[in-house]
């Protein structure tokens, strides 16, 4: 291997790590905000915002941070992210209330928004095309193993340390992740980039913030209620204006005209249907480990394993797959093959063991594996070096956003399935509605009551609910396959670009 080579897997080592340390954090808070509720005497709201305040951050800014790095440069926008994660990691080791860890949380969330996509942007620009899928097979590799590692770390740090030492994980893998990207990654930019649009931007960002807001509202008051689907909708027709404004402007924030590239949308979309599929999977499977199976939440992470198992035996032969056989055929096998999972994940009833979800689980690991890099590598070969930015922070918005959706739309559905279900006759009003409100209400109460009925009752309920939530994820990945063969060509993704620029060229600074 040349120099040039090895440096280049020297780049993606250090970008893999840098990926882990914000894929790590994103977890591993969801098992600590009992210990912060009692802490910091945080309410319900303030939960939700040390939560969401993140998630708004990261999913309204990618485009602008990908614009940045276009014009600026990638690896001063990606180390510049990177120092503000760090920031924002130490400042939450820090605050002792509610307000303060919000706002380490929202710094954290800015760093996100540049690290994301400017990782997938310096991976573009590095690896020349015959590398570039097993680059990104590791690039999805990283990204998911913070899943499980994150309550695994989590829970563990919690046990023997104080509720900040959840952040202070962050520090040092950051630390080094800094070092590493400053020495190895090669500096790039767009030789053409415009003048940043401001009208599209503020269009784009309001949308999108309206948008997040409203899913994220939606766990609170319902989809009924005016003051989420009228934020949605005025998300929505922001997002509408702001295409028609695009279309008209000489210079706009993003160019619509990927979106006509069959290899760019038949990457994307596919891409985002699984992410939507799969949060709904990783909303639902922690709960039923610790409310049906009894598990802790460090033995629920554990229990994801087989998941990320799956998706590193596959991974590196997605790769192999897309050089035989084509995108097309490795996303929609790949998207079958969860659609297969989640088929045996809904036959899971109260009694049913850790053996059946360790199965399907494995099974979906196994078509992620297959699909997130074909994917991701038919989205990128449709861009050129000079929109590896702001193109990979399209395809990152897309799915992020799709990710909420699927958390929100697929968490409805499971709670509707479980107050369906749950039996609370002959309860007391204040014991039946807490009952109602979620499993965790329903054991809670059983407990208290001694109610052995309502405690089989509720952790019946639930797996009804995840049953339907499955059963609903099964059609969207049948669908994100279907439309993989509908809209990729079939000569595959991976040739050059009509107007002949390589997207493994870049401009150096």
């Amino acid at each position: 291997m040349t120099s040039l080579g090895s440096r280049r897997w020297w780049v993606l080592g250090a970008l893999v790590v840098i990926l882990l340390a914000v894929s790590l954090d994103l977890t591993a808070l969801n098992i600590a905000l009992p210990t912060l509720s009692v802490q910091l005497h945080a309410g319900t709201s303030a939960l939700q915002w040390i939560v969401a305040s993140y998630t708004l951050v990261s999913a309204t800014l990618l485009i602008p941070a990908g614009l940045i790095g276009d014009r600026y440069g990638r690896k001063k926008t990606l180390l510049a992210g990177l120092a503000l994660f760090l920031a924002g990691s130490v400042l939450a080791t820090l605050v002792s209330s509610p307000a303060g860890l919000i706002t380490a949380r929202t710094l954290m969330g800015v760093g996100s928004a540049a690290i994301t996509p400017l990782a997938m942007s310096v991976l573009l620009v590095v690896f020349p095309p015959d590398e570039r899928p097993k680059a990104l097979a590791a690039w999805a590799g990283a990204s998911f193993l913070g899943l499980p590692l994150g309550p695994i770390i989590g829970g563990y740090l919690l046990d023997h340390f104080w509720w900040g030492s959840i952040f202070f994980i962050n520090i040092p893998v950051s630390a080094v992740a800094l070092v590493l990207g400053l020495v190895l990654i090669p500096e790039s930019r767009s030789a053409t980039a415009p003048r940043p649009d401001f009208a599209g931007l503020l269009l784009s960002t309001g949308g999108l913030v309206a948008l997040v807001y409203g899913t994220i509202q939606e766990e609170d008051y319902g989809w009924s209620s005016p003051g989420v689907w009228g934020v949605m909708t005025a998300g929505a027709v922001a997002l509408v204006v702001f295409v028609v404004w695009t279309r008209r402007v000489r210079h706009p924030l993003i160019d619509l005209s990927l979106f006509a590239d069959r290899s760019f949308t038949g990457g994307v979309v596919p891409a985002t249907l699984m992410t939507f599929a799969m949060f709904g999977v990783l909303f639902v499977a922690p709960q039923y480990f610790q409310s049906v199976l009894g598990t802790d939440p460090l033995g629920s992470g554990v229990r994801l394993l087989p998941l990320i198992g799956g998706l590193l035996a596959t991974s590196r032969l997605s790769a192999l797959l897309v050089k035989r056989l084509g995108p097309r055929v490795t996303i929609a096998a790949g998207g079958l093959l969860i659609a297969a999972a989640m088929v045996a994940g809904a036959t899971t009833t109260a009694g049913s063991g850790y053996g059946l979800a360790a199965a399907w689980l494995t099974v979906a690991g196994l078509g992620m594996g297959l699909m997130l890099p074909a994917s991701m590598t038919a989205a990128m070969s449709a861009l050129s070096a000079e929109q590896a930015g702001v193109g990979s922070a399209v395809l990152m918005t897309v799915r992020l956003v799709g990710g909420a959706f699927g958390a929100a739309v697929l968490g409805s559905l499971l709670s509707g399935g479980y107050r369906g279900h749950v039996d609370v006759a002959g309860l007391p009003p204040a014991a039946a509605d807490a009952a109602r409100a979620g499993v965790g209400g329903g054991l809670a109460v059983a407990g208290r009551l001694h109610d052995p009925h309502l405690l089989h009752s509720a952790r019946a309920a639930f797996t009804h609910g995840m049953d339907l939530t499955l059963l609903a994820g099964t059609g969207i990945m049948v669908a994100a396959a279907v439309l993989a063969v509908i809209l990729l060509p079939r000569r595959g993704a991976t040739a050059p670009l009509s107007n002949g620029q390589s997207t493994h060229e870049y401009v150096s600074a």
